[in-house]
């Protein structure tokens, strides 16, 4: 535990480092050792120039390529901070051989390496944490991705050794996908630039519909939906070279038995979480933060602010509501009541400069469309396209903000971690009902594909891969199913606990590595495609990594949900705030948006060549489109219910035209 407060006794330095500097981008390119690229250069400079190009929305600012003689580097590049510094692909000749570097990300603890490295005799001709990373890389080798805080996924060429070291951060804040094919690697921080590239062909195959139906809008940690698409997983890196491709996991939280009190642990949290917060304020262009008024958007808000208020800056904020979502609302177990009241009463405490974001019904369904260009997949409907229109009217006045995304999954907020049904059903908790998935597939495509055993099979191959103690290991895992709280008599207090602990810890599992990297990477691709970078201090990797190991009655304590965080991070919030119940992000109940949305579904379904009536059932989905839609039947997650399956349906159409999709089943 000890290094958690070694990292934030370095912070005063960190803040007033000015070396510190930060790029947010895109990168794309492909090794081959097979050729020789110079002989060849106008070919690959085109070729790799047009994979980046379609990634320019993710960094604005600057553009560049490099060609060597067995790589080839794109980099679009977002400037944060020093917009002067930092372009690349970087170069370093280091005894004669070259490394070379794009890099996407920002490293939090730049200033602490870069003066280990200037000790070491290293020297810096930029200011910009691109040079942190090569140095590093040059002096440590892998081993440096074990000394880095931050977001980030990055691609080294090491011509001394002949290989291609990449690494992504160990959440999976930021993408990498890639594919190999024909002895080439080929990566990217989006899909649609290893088209570009001609690396991939558009094919869905039998599992790849699987993944849409049945996993959809999640998606397989590592899989990329497309046929030889792949990404690589959070907290992995690897190497590509004459020997072959290679990736391994460098982190991963771990269960340990915990020997902090629950006061110790929300002193814990309390450094951990204000250190993340503070270290992500440092921007040398306009920054803002998310303020929902829930719980987790309020704490960094409040933080965010305080750290402001000492430059005697006044910190903006935003919220996003829909409009006449007043007069539309339907309370839900899931949304109990409307953000603004609790909005208005953190703006009143922190004295922030607030503004009010509205999406009108029409500007929502456009958005769906360009939602799915931003994913290159059809995803979480109206909640990427909220986010999206959103990030667009933030974007003009700022360029990076800072979001309260992942405190549920990490602290245990979700219903689904107190729900007595997530111990009597052995599923995801946020899509449980494949029936209704299955419903909706055409009925001979529904027999021949394997769903429910892709989906179940997934599940169960995650959780082989969670760490445990080796008491909870003890337990079978049909005991966590059959078991009730009535059988109590039947065995001790202490095994009884024991089953509670283990689930909850496969619940946590489940959340970080599943739910949580879903909407990581719908923050990532709404607000790129619009050229606004979003820092999310709840997935700072030491307060994931401690969070892991506390047991579920510190996430619960006294029967108060999310109990570490209340009493870590209270003092800074009202206490109508502090004990305002969980609401999600919000959603429309417009009744005309979903008017509109059946209506283009009928068209879509009425069109013999549309793509997706191939794999509907026109039957049941025109029978459901008579009736009063279910809200509290979720499709997926707390957001998703009947009208957003009419939305993922439309997007998937859209998708699957605009890609040119080939089904090979």
């Amino acid at each position: 535990m000890d290094f958690f407060i070694a990292g934030i006794h370095c912070l005063k330095f960190l803040r007033e480092d000015s070396y510190r500097r930060m790029y947010m981008c895109g990168i794309a390119g492909y090794v081959s050792y097979e050729n020789d690229f110079i002989e060849q250069r106008p070919l690959h400079e085109n070729r790799v120039r047009k994979m980046g190009k379609t990634i320019v929305h993710r960094g604005p600012d600057d553009f560049d390529v490099y060609v060597g003689k067995h790589v080839a580097f794109a980099h679009t590049r977002l400037a944060v901070m020093d917009p002067a510094r930092g372009k690349q692909p970087m170069r370093k000749v280091v005894d004669g051989k070259e490394y070379v570097i794009v890099y996407n990300g920002e490293i939090y603890n730049a200033g602490e390496i870069r003066t280990e490295l200037v000790k070491l005799g290293y020297v810096f001709s930029t200011t910009s944490d691109t040079e942190v990373v090569l140095n590093g890389y040059i002096a440590y080798g892998k081993e440096l991705v074990d000394k880095l805080n931050g977001i980030y996924s990055f691609v080294i060429w090491n011509e001394r050794e002949r290989t291609t070291f990449f690494c992504r951060d160990r959440l999976g804040v930021k993408p990498l996908f890639y594919t190999l094919r024909n002895g080439t690697f080929y990566f990217a921080s989006e899909i649609k630039a290893l088209f570009a590239g001609n690396a991939v062909e558009p094919i869905i195959n039998k599992y790849g519909l699987c993944e849409l139906f049945g996993i959809g809008p999640a998606r397989v940690p590592g899989c990329g939906v497309f046929e030889q698409v792949y990404e690589v997983l959070p907290g992995h890196c690897g190497s590509f070279s004459d020997g072959g491709f290679v990736q391994h996991q460098y982190w991963k939280p771990k269960a340990v038995p915990v020997t902090d009190s629950y006061l110790e642990a929300v002193e814990r949290v309390r450094e951990i979480l204000t250190d993340a917060i503070e270290r992500q304020m440092v921007s040398d262009v306009p920054i803002c933060t998310l303020l929902s008024g829930g719980l987790d958007s309020s704490v960094v808000s409040a933080v965010a602010a305080k750290y402001q208020q000492k430059k005697g800056i006044v910190l903006d904020t935003y919220s996003f509501d829909y409009t006449d979502n007043q007069e539309n609302f339907r309370a839900s177990s899931f949304q109990p009541e409307q953000d603004r009241p609790y909005v208005d009463k953190m703006v009143a405490a922190i004295g922030s400069n607030h503004i009010y974001l509205e999406c009108a019904y029409e500007d929502l369904y456009d958005s769906l469309f360009e939602a799915v260009d931003a994913k290159d997949l059809p995803g979480m409907t109206d909640v990427d396209a909220s986010l999206l229109y959103f990030a667009g009217k933030i974007k003009e006045r700022h360029t990076v903000c800072l979001s309260g995304e992942c405190a549920d999954e990490i602290f245990g907020g979700y219903p689904w971690f107190r729900a007595e049904e997530s111990f009597s059903i052995n599923r995801f908790p946020w899509s449980r009902d494949l029936e209704f998935r299955k419903a909706v597939l055409e009925s001979e495509l529904c027999e021949t594909l394997p769903l429910e055993e892709y989906v179940q099979s997934q599940y169960d191959r995650s959780l082989r891969a969670m760490s445990l103690l080796p008491e909870e290991a003890k337990i079978k895992q049909d005991q966590l199913f059959t078991m009730k709280q009535s059988d109590f008599a039947k065995i001790n207090e202490r095994q009884w606990k024991l089953m509670v602990e283990r689930r909850e810890r496969e619940l946590s599992h489940l959340n970080m590595n599943w739910f949580m990297a879903t909407l990581l990477e719908r923050k990532d691709r709404m607000t790129m495609a619009k050229g606004l970078e979003v820092r999310v201090p709840f997935a700072d990797h030491r307060l994931v990594e401690y969070l892991y190991q506390m047991p579920w009655n510190y996430k619960y304590y006294n029967q108060q949900v999310k109990s570490l965080l209340k009493d870590a991070m209270g003092s800074y919030l009202p206490n109508e705030v502090l004990y305002r119940k969980k609401c999600p992000y919000p959603k429309t109940y417009d009744p005309k948006f979903e008017a509109l949305l059946k209506k283009n579904l009928k068209e879509v379904l009425s069109d013999s060549a549309a793509p997706i009536t191939k794999l509907v059932n026109h039957e049941y989905l025109e029978r459901l489109m008579r009736t009063t839609s279910d809200y509290g039947k979720p499709w997926f997650g707390q957001l998703m219910a009947t009208p957003q399956m009419y939305a993922y349906l439309i997007q998937m159409n859209y998708w699957m035209e605009k890609y040119h999709v080939q089904l090979r089943l």
